[in-house]
Order: C-alpha cells, then structure tokens, then sequence
C-alpha cells in the first residue's frame, strides 16, 4: 500500500506558524507512522535570497512602527485577500509552487499561514484537486484566512469558529481543535531530572521568553526580575536573537548563580514544565504551550492584531495577566516567594480544566481527512 503525503506550508512571519506546522507533523507521525508529511516555509523556500529580506523588513516594522501594523490589521480584518493580490503574489514569489505539487504529489495540504493557504485556494481555483486544511494559529479570524477553497479550517475557540461563521465560512468545514502544539508539551517531565539537565536550582523559577525573534528587550522589566534574583530563579530565552543575549551576558546586573540566559533551545517545554512563571509575548503558539503545561503567564506589550486579541482572550479565561506597570511583576514575584503553594494549586486547577482538550485533535482530523478523500486501490 502507497503511503499517504501531507504536505505542510508556513512562512517565515512570525515563528508560531511553522512551529505549528512541526507540531502536526510530529502528531501525524505518532498516530499513524505510515503517512510521510514535509514542512515547508514555502516563500523561503522558493525564493531563498529574497524572503529573508522581506521577513526583517516585517520585523523592523513590527517592532518600530505599531501603530501603522495595528491600522493595517484593523483595516483588512474582515476582508479576504482577493484575486488580484493572490495572483500577484503568485507571480512573483510563488511561481513554481505548482512544480513543487506535482513533485511531491501530497494527498492533503495544511496551511499554518495564510499566504500560502491563499495561494494553495488560487491554485484549486485554477484546477488543483487537493484537499486544503487551512490552520488558524492565533485566538482570532482575520480575514486573509478565509477562502472559499478552504475545505476546512482548525480554529482555537468557539469564538474563532464564530468570526468564521460571520464571513459565511460553511459551519461543516469548521473544527474546534485548538493550536496544534508539540506533543511534549502535553507530557508530564520529571522536574529533578530538568533541573539537574539545565543546572537549576529548585526555587521559584520566572521564565522570560520573547517569542521566536527575540523581542523581549524591556530594560525595566528585565533589571526589576535581577533585582530580585536573590530571591528567585530567572530563565531569560532569547531565542534567535543571539545580539541581545551577547549583549545581556557582558552586562554585571545578569551575572548571577540564580540567572540563567539562553539563545535558541528546543527544550521550552521542559523549561516550561520547571518553571512557575511566564513573562512572555502574547504569539498564539506560545499562549497555547503555556496552556497545555499551565503555567500562569505575564503578557509584555502584545504587538498590533493577533497578539492583542490573544492576550484579551487569555485574560478572559483567568490564564494569563497583561503587564500594565512594574507593580504586577512585583505582585507575582511576592506570590511566588511567600505563597508558593496558593500558586501550585492554582495550576494544578487549570491543568484539570484543560484535560478536555486532546492534543492530538488536529492531528486526527487531518487524517479524517485523509480517509475521506482516499483512492480505492
């Protein structure tokens, strides 16, 4: 028997989508070895030169200008990318996407990202005959994931399946599976044998992570958490900003046995698993790991659109705080020094709570999927 393809696209905006994306390949691998999945971040991929320009011209923007991205998501959020956009967009960076199709032959194609999702729904216009699975990887809709190609989209929430609903998205091409995340993070590590890999101490531990890029480069914040390093253990994770973790570690005030800095790791889940802390920005994927090992998360100023809605989101459930002022990193670190054991029980209570959700949901209905469209031999 031939065995089954899934082929999965990103881009390179953002490191939530493409994680993403590995999370469902691992799922897939796990249920059923038998289907081979490839992930792509498919204008990287197609063209190598010019994406990493584009992706930190996005970043510079995002970071320097908020204002103008937060007018941009506002002013689009209910309109789809239309035809003249997705075939412009086709002509100049994703020309050879068909040749990519016709060589890896997929019987399934998951689109973490919605420009390649637009792109794949232009394609099946024009004659393509592939099912689509569009993953919607923040806790909001924007319009630029709907198509009507899509032949059926993994939300987070019911208020994601909602927004869907109001873009007259057919209700049976809509799944609450929630983000597809890694399966470690739904595992349960021992905390001694982390602690012990990463040379940690057992103490209340704060996690500081900036998402994929790195952005967390908040002065205060980072000098309010070393002042208190006497008291508590900080993780400061750069991820792929290597500049500022160079630039933190010749700094006196993060030198210190209880601070630890760290550049890109693959290991956040079990950095997760030992911590008791997030200070974090609000990406979808990185909302949704914290959830799955419940850890309480702080949110420093979420960028314009999907970050802002994920963090009102989260507030509203009682699982993560915004940070309006130094006060409530201060409240927390009391929290954690002098009630530790109010804290662990209150995550014990969100892990109850969230033992509905399965994490392999999205994973199965990819292969629900697969099923349905399968050839007779």
């Amino acid at each position: 028997m031939s065995k089954q393809r899934v082929l999965l696209l990103s881009e390179g905006f953002g490191a939530g989508h493409t994680q993403a994306a590995y999370a469902l390949s691992s799922s897939l691998r796990k249920l059923a070895p038998h289907i081979q999945t490839k992930v792509l971040e498919l204008g990287s991929f197609l063209n190598p030169r010019m994406a990493p320009l584009i992706i930190t011209a996005y970043k510079k923007t995002v970071s320097s200008q908020p204002r103008l991205v937060r007018m941009m998501y506002r002013s689009n959020y209910k309109r789809s990318l239309n035809r003249l956009t997705t075939a412009a967009l086709h002509r100049i960076f994703y020309t050879r996407t068909t040749q990519i199709i016709r060589q890896l032959h997929p019987d399934v194609i998951v689109c973490t990202h919605p420009i390649p999702s637009a792109v794949i729904s232009r394609m099946k216009r024009l004659g393509l005959n592939v099912p689509l699975c569009t993953v919607i990887t923040d806790y909001d809709a924007h319009g630029t994931w709907v198509s009507r190609e899509v032949n059926c989209y993994l939300v987070s929430t019911e208020q994601v399946k909602e927004k869907l609903l109001e873009r007259e998205v057919d209700e049976s091409k809509i799944r609450i599976t929630g983000i597809p995340v890694h399966p470690n993070f739904w595992e349960r590590h021992s905390k001694e044998d982390i602690r012990r890999q990463f040379a940690l101490k057992d103490m209340p531990t704060v996690l500081v992570m900036g998402g994929g890029w790195g952005f967390m480069k908040d002065e205060a914040v980072n000098s309010l958490l070393a002042m208190h390093s006497d008291k508590i253990q900080v993780i400061f994770c750069f991820g792929s900003n290597q500049k500022s973790l160079e630039k933190m570690k010749k700094d006196p005030r993060f030198i210190h046995p209880n601070i630890r800095l760290l550049g890109f790791t693959r290991e956040i889940d079990k950095l997760m698993e030992v911590s008791d802390l997030l200070i974090t920005k609000p990406g979808g994927m990185t909302c949704t790991e914290g959830l799955a090992k419940g850890i309480p998360m702080l949110f420093h100023k979420p960028l314009p659109g999907q970050e802002e809605e994920n963090s009102h989101y989260f507030e509203s459930q009682g699982w993560g705080t915004l940070i309006n002022s130094l006060d409530d990193i201060t409240e927390w670190i009391y929290r954690l020094t002098d009630h530790y054991e109010e804290v662990s029980l209150a995550r014990e209570k969100v892990l109850e709570q969230i033992a509905k959700y399965h994490p392999m949901q999205s994973a199965q209905v990819i292969m629900d999927l697969l099923e349905e469209n399968k050839v007779p031999s």
